[in-house]
């Protein structure tokens, strides 16, 4: 077969084939200038990966010379002759961003390769600036080419990722184009058996960021978590001329203006003392006004300043012991069908969570988008975010570890100057085996190691204590490394019926405060029966109130998050006419009705509440 004929020939621009690493992750892009590339994307369905393979098996952005049928090239034939097999521009858009399963009906189900294009043309303001494609986020393995460049690969659904184009990135006619791949992996973080929904495709945004030649692309700005007064953090500056910057950060509000210079790494240390600080507070949840400048350049950001700790069984917000009226969140849209992105869904959920009486939501069970933490700031609603370490992955694979700290790594790094988040979440439901042990403390280690000023915890399992059916226990290595003890339990739904709770006691031997990640009951809205009847409002509600009713019998508890605030999809959830592809626990229904146990707890809260 005479395939010389079809290479090349048709192709002329010089293509790298340089699988870039990952590159530092830009802070504070939601307050950057930004160009948006969201909208209509052509894309091309590719379950065999024939557009990233040759016959071989032999990836095309590996070759030197990769024929035209490599999508990421975005060929054309120059005459009859020329013989390509694809056209993205004669190929449907999806909406990006957007999963793929909720918007063509073939790819409900689909797990694997997708391709995305996407032309613009693009003139930097400056001739000295710096540009930047930054990816909100991407699910799963993302490959991404400009101009037929390979700017790097991304492992990991659910943060974000920037590479620079500055050399790449063209005034007319630049196409983008993006393989994105969704298959689940054994060794992958989640693993292959999740319970929730493997939406695929371009879910959050896509934009370009333009910089100047030097800018501060990172810093850290926390309140002290052993000084009320102290401003503590640090600031970096990308470019080449970073050595002994001064750099200026200021806070009006507060009256400060400080000047500190950078290192030869372009790394300075951020001190800062006042005693009139306005603290952050679910009830009163003030953002500053921080800028930092640098160069030319200034970036402003909106940053609350508060303290969490815990003092024996107490978890304290500045100072002051607080009862986490929480409810567990998936990110699916209450709007739409699909993965939840917008600014629209976040608020809808945020507010279901406030009329619910929630000062605290847990995010499950992997990084939702920036805007629910924005929003948390603006509204006062305190934060577990989760890395998603989920039920049993890979405990001994290397690269399984690496890529669950990348995630964590760029979870925080996006975070980390929200005073509404407070918790780091390691993993939920992981069995108590030493590998397992070993990757959490590693992960646990690395999280401190970033950020010191929040708690680390995990939604771990309980366990009957000295044999002892009717006594409830946390016996797992993990929980002596957690500031929070949490832990998930169905007593009721999984573990017997609602009756049950009523002979269950609770032995806790860890001087912490504890948090119940997770209990709940399935219900379709709108089946109502006797409330011993599965899946009836009835049934939920039942529950709910004598769970309840048991957990406040734990001496050191501190607050939960039931599952869950809202129905959402799952594979593993097939019951005809109840569940048809969902999972039921949610307290509101897929398309908003409230169910009977909504009011049960939402009357708890309100007790709760008056009582402190």
């Amino acid at each position: 077969m005479a395939k010389s004929k079809y290479i090349l020939i048709v192709f002329s621009i010089f293509i790298s084939f340089s699988n870039l690493a990952q590159e530092n992750l830009i802070t504070n892009v939601y307050n950057r200038a930004t160009t948006s590339l969201d909208g209509d994307w052509h894309y091309i369905i590719d379950p065999y990966e024939n557009g990233y393979y040759n016959y071989r098996y032999e990836p095309f952005d590996q070759q030197e010379s990769p024929w035209a049928s490599a999508f990421f090239l975005n060929s054309k034939p120059r005459n009859p002759s020329d013989l390509i097999e694809y056209d993205f521009d004669q190929m449907p858009t999806l909406k990006v961003p957007g999963d793929w399963n909720s918007q063509d009906p073939q790819l409900l189900y689909y797990e694997g390769t997708v391709w995305y294009k996407k032309s613009f043309d693009y003139t930097l303001s400056k001739e000295s600036n710096r540009a930047f494609i930054y990816f909100e986020a991407s699910n799963y393995k993302t490959e991404v080419y400009l101009n037929g460049k390979k700017l790097g690969t991304h492992i990991g659904g659910f943060t974000p990722f920037n590479y620079e184009v500055t050399d790449v990135i063209r005034e007319k006619e630049n196409h983008l184009i993006v393989k994105v791949d969704n298959k689940r992996l054994k060794d992958g973080v989640p693993t292959l058996n999740t319970d929730w929904w493997n939406y695929g495709g371009l879910t959050r945004g896509v934009k370009v960021i333009e910089t100047s030649k030097v800018f501060v692309d990172d810093y850290f700005i926390q309140l002290s978590p052993t000084d009320d007064n102290h401003i503590k953090g640090y600031v970096s500056l990308s470019g080449e001329d970073i050595v002994e910057k001064d750099i200026t950060i200021q806070i009006p509000e507060l009256g400060i203006s400080q000047n500190v210079k950078t290192d030869k790494s372009g790394y300075a240390v951020i001190n800062l003392l006042s005693d009139k600080i306005k603290y952050w507070s679910t009830k009163n949840p003030f953002l500053y006004k921080v800028i930092l400048e640098a160069d030319g350049d200034r970036v402003e950001d909106q940053i609350g300043f508060r303290t969490i700790r815990t003092q024996g069984s107490e978890i304290l917000l500045n100072g002051e012991p607080i009862f986490l009226r929480g409810i567990s969140i998936h990110e699916e849209s209450p709007i739409r069908d699909g993965r939840g992105h917008s600014t629209e869904d976040a608020e809808t959920l945020l507010s279901w969570a406030q009329d619910l009486g929630c000062n605290y939501v847990r995010l499950a069970h992997y990084p939702h988008n920036e805007h629910t933490v924005r929003l948390a700031d603006q509204k006062g609603i305190l934060i577990w975010e989760e890395n998603p370490v989920y039920w049993t992955i890979s405990w001994d694979n290397a690269e399984t570890y690496h890529t669950a700290e990348n995630q964590l790594t760029e979870l925080i790094a996006r975070d980390k100057n929200r005073a509404s988040v407070i918790i780091w979440s390691m993993a939920n439901e992981t069995p108590n085996v030493p590998a397992r042990n070993i990757f959490l403390q590693k992960l646990a280690s690395h999280a401190k190691s970033l950020d010191d000023t929040r708690l680390i915890s995990a939604a771990l399992e309980q366990k009957d204590y000295n044999n002892d059916p009717h006594t409830r226990t946390i016996q797992d290595p993990f929980a002596e490394v957690v500031d929070v003890l949490s832990f998930n339990q169905y007593i009721g739904w999984y573990d017997g019926l609602p009756d049950k709770c009523q002979t269950i006691s609770w032995k806790i031997e860890q001087d912490k405060p504890v948090l119940i990640s997770e209990f709940g009951a399935g219900a379709k809205a709108g089946l109502h029966g006797d409330k011993k009847e599965r899946w009836t409002e009835e049934y939920q509600e039942d529950l709910y109130i004598q769970t309840l009713r048991m957990l406040d019998g734990i001496e050191n508890i501190q607050g939960l998050s039931p599952w869950i605030l809202v129905d959402f999809r799952s594979p593993r959830r097939v019951l005809p006419k109840i569940q048809d592809g969902w999972n039921r626990k949610g307290l509101i229904s897929d398309d908003g009705k409230r169910k009977k146990a909504f009011f049960a707890l939402q009357d708890y809260y309100r007790k709760k509440a008056n009582n402190k």
